[in-house]
């Protein structure tokens, strides 16, 4: 490991463009080397997880509306999109667009946390459906996979995206970029280009992750991918891109990333070395944000402690600067504690969270974010008794941790009770990692995702292709191209679905 000087650079300072950070990128995604097996297994992990949470979200909103315009652009030889079977195929960059927006759209998938925090499963769409249109084998599907993962990762590890108010768009566009010269075994110049486009065009506010959240929280990944495969296509056609991208006089450090004064050091993997960054990412075991993760599973043990809630005055929660003011009360936003927000708004609230996980002892993708279940009058009055509080020595748990797969995610719990309750003396728990994080009480490992798949999935497929999916996954690195597409497997309501759509949609398409 190597670590990468990037600054904005003077007017007519004379430096080659291999010292770019473009280049270096490219040249790490068109490194030929297999990847260790650790990192086969781990990216078989991903798709479990990821495939899981995309079929517990098909009919929301938002990922109907995505298929829905997917489906309008069919290609005979191109991509599937997640459901609706074989029969389908549509251009690879719509089926890259609806595949990720059900992905991420339960805020579900894995997570990763350094100086900025990422989501980098949001990689997998993208690449997959362009594997699967240019036939591409299993082994080339994790080639590309891991290296958008070790992209994405080493970005966000030097880069903090959120302090400086953009989103994480930023980071994944030239991400999916890297990833996908690598699935194609692109030279390192056309690969090169393809990032530029993707990180010129990839730069987005935080805005998105703020506020009333909206559904493009679920978009983003979606359309980084889009964008990607688009800067990929047009450089595999020759085309040239801004350069150089990041260090350019107005380039992206001197514009976006705090101007020429700054500099920032970018972990990259030497030439040979592996490419493991995602050995460092982690799922979920809660359909939220990752921030409350760790208290929720305080939650549920705290409740078998309290006979009555409405003997509650208060909680206070003690955490780290960013769970604080990210997803906490430091955050400012009043959505936070409104019982109308959305539900994007709702899985960014740890507050929220704690109240829902108080009362049921659980924390389900669909019914702990029902309307009326927010709007639950003892649930809104336990609710806005929640404060979260930037902690001192939680903080330096966080921040100065001896890795970023160190870093505390949890934090502490007090919970106070009125004067005339039975317990007089507050009950306190602290949890430094959630229970399924890589350090946690139970990590979350194979055996995990299969259960997380059969128990997201039943809904929507039968005994035998959940079985068909496990199976075919499992022998990813033996698939050979063109075996790639059974992996989107049908489910009968978007079948239903399709056969009903009208064709006059709501959209332009």
């Amino acid at each position: 490991m190597r670590l990468h000087q990037l600054r904005a650079w003077r007017p007519g300072e004379p430096i080659a463009r291999e010292q770019e950070l473009a280049w270096q990128l490219a040249e790490l995604a068109a490194d030929r080397g297999a990847p260790p097996q650790a990192v086969v297994d781990r990216v078989v992990e991903r798709l479990i997880d990821s495939f899981a949470v995309a079929l517990a979200a098909l009919d929301s909103p938002a990922v109907t509306a995505a298929r829905h315009q997917a489906i309008a652009h069919p290609r005979l030889g191109g991509a599937h999109v997640l459901g609706l079977g074989a029969n389908h195929p549509v251009h690879a960059q719509w089926a890259a667009w609806a595949n990720a927006v059900a992905i991420r759209d339960l805020d579900y998938n894995d997570s990763f946390f350094s100086l900025d925090t990422t989501h980098p499963s949001d990689n997998i769409a993208p690449i997959l459906a362009v594997a699967e249109q240019c036939r591409r084998s299993g082994l080339d599907l994790i080639r590309g996979i891991s290296t958008a993962y070790q992209v994405q990762i080493a970005l966000a590890s030097a880069i903090p995206l959120t302090r400086l108010g953009l989103d994480q768009c930023t980071h994944l566009a030239p991400s999916i970029a890297a990833g996908l010269g690598a699935l194609l075994e692109l030279p390192v110049e056309i690969i090169y280009q393809a990032i530029q486009q993707a990180a010129h065009c990839g730069v987005t506010s935080r805005q998105t992750r703020k506020g009333a959240i909206s559904s493009w929280k679920a978009y983003v990944p979606a359309y980084a991918g889009k964008l990607a495969i688009e800067a990929v296509d047009r450089a595999m056609r020759g085309q040239t891109s801004p350069s150089p991208v990041y260090e350019g006089v107005e380039g992206i450090v001197a514009v976006f990333l705090g101007g020429h004064e700054i500099g920032y050091q970018v972990p990259l993997v030497e030439p040979g070395e592996p490419r493991d960054a995602i050995l460092h990412s982690y799922p979920k075991a809660h359909p939220t944000g990752y921030p409350s993760q760790a208290f929720i599973d305080m939650a549920f043990e705290l409740r078998k402690r309290i006979p009555d809630l409405e003997a509650i005055q208060r909680i206070d929660v003690y955490t780290c600067a960013h769970h604080h003011n990210v997803h906490g009360s430091g955050a400012g936003e009043r959505e936070k504690m409104d019982p109308h927000a959305s539900r994007e708004t709702l899985d960014h609230s740890i507050m929220y969270a704690i109240a829902v996980a108080l009362e049921d002892g659980e924390f389900h993708h669909q019914r702990s974010y029902a309307p009326e279940r927010a709007r639950r009058t003892s649930t809104v009055r336990l609710w806005q008794k929640i404060r979260t509080h930037l902690d001192p020595d939680w903080d330096r748990a966080y921040e100065q941790a001896e890795d970023d797969l160190h870093r505390a995610q949890g934090g502490r719990i007090e919970i106070h009770f009125q004067a005339d309750s039975d317990q007089t003396r507050p009950l306190v728990h602290e949890l430094r990692y959630p229970h399924a994080h890589p350090l946690g009480q139970r990590p979350f490992g194979r055996a995990e995702a299969e259960h997380k798949f059969e128990r997201l999935s039943e809904p929507w497929l039968d005994a035998e292709s959940r079985r068909g999916f496990l199976g075919s996954v499992a022998r990813l690195d033996k698939l050979a191209a063109g075996q790639l597409g059974g992996l989107l497997l049908p489910s009968r309501a978007c079948l239903r679905e399709l056969a009903e759509l009208n064709t006059a949609s709501s959209g332009i398409f």
